[in-house]
């Protein structure tokens, strides 16, 4: 019975005793070093990297843009392909009117007057032939540039291939020129204008500043160094900022990005909020086995003759695709966010004497007299008796 009832005491013991922090105060150095020293790490990553560079005292939020771009220039050209032309913002910019992008055409494969007829189908292993036996009327190959008759036609005097319901004559797209045809285009502008707002915060701005008149815009250019305010780029300089050169590019054409970052301090007493303009290729420069390279694609101009016949000009266009990208997060005070980031920062805190006290009882010589020293256990009942004496002998 005795044995229960002192195994229930320390049980109840174990449960309810009451601990209370108590003050001891050690005369090391050494501890006392490195209690300021973890507490000052920790002050400065509060203070340096949370507050100053992290901002974490901010609430945040993510932009919200409109992006229209105007490009302006001319070009002419004459080649022994094509006759002499004129080329302006309605010829080379393709489609007019783009969704945060604008592709300008700088090389093409053109093949004139094509009519809906029948013709010899490019030679390859699915339509070479050596009678009609090998072509299958009706068949259509993906690949190909039309649908089979089943005729076995010469297509040279060494060659015969199936003939084909098609745009004749075909498109031979192996004929792209070395140089790029509108080399001028380097010297195209495009004016950028960009709209944003952060809807949490109920701000709008764009890019077009404040002191940007009219007047302004007819003369500027955006440089980094000179004119970083100007939204008028230069193509060329887009394409040499993103580390390529514009006549090598402008052959098989490519895509390039120019990004916008709308990143902004909101607070009152820092008040900025400027775009910042960087420029980066997006396509693979050296695709694999240099297959598909650059970026290129098929529009067609139709006409009728005085017969009433349909004819068109295919023009397979290179050029390069210019993609507008903007991104960015704006911050300001917000009292929830401080509120949790401090309570983090006393967390963080309150740790500092536990490695302290672990420091103190691992690695200092007198860790065993700081051991008796650091937990002090109260017998009641020798503070009671001892009460007592004290009492009794004050009453002699």
């Amino acid at each position: 019975m005795s044995k229960t009832a002192g195994g229930f005491q320390s049980c109840l013991h174990y449960m309810f005793d009451y601990e209370t922090p108590k003050t001891l105060v050690i005369p090391n150095l050494w501890v006392g070093f490195v209690f300021r020293f973890i507490q000052f790490l920790v002050v400065l990553y509060v203070v340096g990297y949370v507050c100053v560079v992290q901002k974490a005292y901010q609430e945040t939020d993510s932009v919200v843009s409109s992006v229209t771009t105007k490009v302006k220039g001319f070009a002419f050209t004459n080649t022994s392909g094509t006759d002499p032309r004129f080329w302006d913002v309605a010829d080379y910019v393709i489609p007019s009117q783009g969704d945060n992008s604008f592709f300008v055409l700088t090389n093409m494969v053109i093949t004139p007057h094509q009519t809906q007829s029948r013709c010899p189908e490019l030679p390859n292993p699915s339509s070479t032939c050596v009678d009609d036996c090998d072509c299958i009327e009706g068949y259509n190959n993906p690949r190909g540039n039309g649908i089979q008759t089943g005729l076995c036609e010469n297509y040279s005097t060494t060659v015969q291939t199936c003939e084909v319901i098609s745009w004749c004559p075909l498109e031979i797209d192996t004929t792209l020129p070395e140089h790029a045809l509108l080399a001028a285009a380097e010297n195209f502008t495009v004016l950028i204008k960009n709209s944003i707002t952060y809807p949490k915060f109920n701000f709008h701005k764009r890019n077009i500043l404040s002191h940007v008149n009219s007047s302004y815009l007819k003369r500027c250019e955006f440089n980094r160094a000179t004119d970083p305010d100007c939204p008028i780029f230069r193509l060329k300089h887009i394409v040499s900022e993103a580390g390529e050169e514009f006549e090598d590019m402008a052959v098989k054409g490519g895509i390039v990005g120019i990004m916008i970052d709308w990143s902004c301090d909101l607070d009152w007493w820092a008040r900025k909020c400027y775009p910042k303009y960087s420029f980066r290729r997006l396509d693979s420069k050296h695709p694999v086995n240099n297959v598909a390279p650059g970026y290129n694609f098929r529009f067609a101009k139709y006409y009728k003759t005085q017969d009433g016949e349909e004819t068109r000009t295919l023009i397979k266009a290179y050029g390069i695709r210019f993609n507008v990208v903007v991104f960015g997060t704006a911050g300001k005070f917000g009292i929830v966010p401080t509120i949790v980031n401090l309570g983090a920062a006393l967390s963080f805190l309150s740790l500092v004497p536990m490695v302290a006290d672990w420091f103190l009882l691992t690695c200092v010589r007198k860790r065993d007299l700081y051991s008796r020293h650091k937990v002090t256990y109260l017998n009641e009942d020798a503070v009671t008796e001892s009460v007592s004496m004290g009492t009794s002998y004050g009453t002699q």
